[in-house]
């Protein structure tokens, strides 16, 4: 008999709680193998395709596109086994429709053995149950035979050689009040849901009626004017010069104040951030440096052939260097023991600046890579994160950070130390500024370098020496030749 197995989001790792489904990529009735992956889901860190330990078919899922789920939450069901003619799970018609039939009861039992076992374990699968929260969830489709559907776009009727309507018209159809809302993009449902717009009233621009983000936008930007014309209408009075003479004082403009929500990946960047402030007593000290010769350098070496060199290799060079001389800096805190952790291994962590915010991922083992190396996986990771598919093992366990704020065009900051680890070198904008050089003045190119640091790590002294020897290193690059 086959045996149905209910798969529950797993634990993503680094304290997650929740996910948004962004895409499923498997239907009920599918059959799936051992580690394929089922859901694609959007975490605060990253774009996650979530595998299914089991193998076996899919009888059940839980949450449209666009909702967001608590860890422990189901995602499916799966038949696995064989079925009473003696079939595996999903060969032939029948064995969807049998496994569907006991979806529901076999999910309740809350059985965690598989008849296949996954090659894959998920992190913290099945470990603890998620925190309580309120589950925002989208009013399902009509289901079909005991099976839920997604949602599909309600079909219009148009004759041929009608144009299409243009983004933001409000010429389409809106979606019946017992119906499915015709969206397909979860952006759209999302950008929507945070701002309290009902879909359902929504006329879509799209083909055959589908809901655009243009006529999403349009449907805010309406509300907008009428919310500021009511409030400057039921204000009025206060508008009036008071009986002292002063200057009139309204409050409409009140209405034109945005509320933007702190989740996902800002809420977490803004949970970070607030953490590391709390705990950490952190001193930052800085210094200008001639990186003329390093750019020399890095000139020199590209001009040999063979792939480019950054500069962001050459100073996650550096800092690998320092972090040898100086490791009370690769460590961290452990405030619940009272101790200070000291790490044989540099896990290089980058600011890496994307459309969904600012993430930091992680070259493991920076310290065992040329600058050839760096260059490579600083390029692939940068990539990754654009794309929005870093991993969240690509996005923790670092030691130590490396923050070139200076692509945005700055010369200094003081850095924020990315929790929990002691401390972050900050890197400005190279620029030909006027330098004192062998006792003349000349325009060399400078660079400015902030360390800021826990100083329960280290006093200034270290936290000095180790800013001392990076910039050394910036104004003669052969000072490395000492290390290697």
């Amino acid at each position: 008999m086959a045996q149905v197995l209910e798969f529950k989001l797993p634990d993503l790792g680094e304290g997650l709680t929740e996910a948004e489904i962004v895409r499923w990529l498997v239907e009920v009735g599918d059959v799936v193998a051992v580690d394929q992956p089922v859901v694609e889901v959007e975490t605060a860190k990253a774009m996650v395709e979530v595998p299914c330990p089991y193998g076996g078919v899919v009888t059940a899922r839980f949450g449209a596109e666009g909702t967001e789920l608590p860890v422990g939450a189901p995602l499916l069901t799966v038949a696995v086994g064989e079925t009473a003619d003696g079939r595996p799970a999903g060969d032939g018609s029948g064995a969807g429709t049998a496994a569907a039939d006991g979806a529901r009861d076999g999910a309740s039992g809350g059985r965690e053995s598989a008849a296949e076992g996954s090659g894959n374990v998920l992190v913290g699968y099945g470990t603890s149950r998620a925190p309580a929260r309120r589950r925002r969830v989208r009013p399902a489709a009509p289901a079909v035979n005991g099976r839920s559907r997604a949602p599909e776009p309600v079909r219009e009727t148009r004759p041929a050689g009608t144009p299409q309507a243009a983004p933001g018209a409000r010429t389409g159809r809106t979606a019946p009040a017992d119906g499915p809302v015709p969206v397909i993009s979860p952006l759209v449902r999302r950008l929507a849901r945070e701002n309290g717009l009902d879909l359902r009233k929504l006329a879509g621009s799209g083909p055959d009626g589908l809901i655009l983000r243009a006529d999403v936008e349009h449907a805010l930007r309406a509300a907008g004017t009428q919310d500021r014309t009511e409030t400057t209408a039921a204000t009025a009075p206060a508008a009036t010069p008071a009986a002292t003479g002063g200057p009139a004082r309204s409050t409409a403009g009140a209405a034109s104040v945005t509320r933007v929500p702190l989740k996902g990946i800002r809420g977490a960047v803004a949970d970070k951030l607030s953490r590391s402030r709390t705990e950490i007593p952190d001193a930052t000290c800085w210094v200008d440096a001639d990186a003329t010769e390093l750019m020399r350098t890095r000139a020199a070496m590209n001009a040999a052939g063979g792939p480019k060199i950054s500069v962001l290799a050459l100073l996650a060079r550096i800092c690998t260097a320092a972090l040898a001389r100086f490791p009370e800096l690769n460590a961290s805190v452990d405030t619940g023991a009272r101790e200070i952790v000291r790490y044989a291994d540099v896990h290089l962590g980058f600011a890496a600046q994307t459309e969904r915010g600012l993430v930091v991922p992680v070259v493991r083992d920076a310290h065992t890579r040329d600058a050839e190396s760096l260059t490579a996986e600083f390029a692939r990771l940068t990539e990754a994160a654009r794309a929005g598919t870093l991993t969240p093992a690509e996005l923790t366990g670092g030691t130590f950070t490396l923050n070139n704020y200076g692509v945005f065009g700055v010369d200094g900051s003081t850095p924020i130390i990315n929790h929990p680890e002691a401390a972050m070198l900050g890197v400005g904008r190279i620029v030909p500024k006027p330098w004192v050089h062998e006792g003349d003045l000349a325009v060399r190119q400078v660079v400015q370098l902030s360390l800021t640091f826990d100083h329960r790590v280290c006093d200034g002294g270290t936290a000095g020496g180790f800013l001392r020897y990076v910039a050394d290193c910036v104004e003669q690059p052969a000072v490395l030749l000492r290390t290697v």
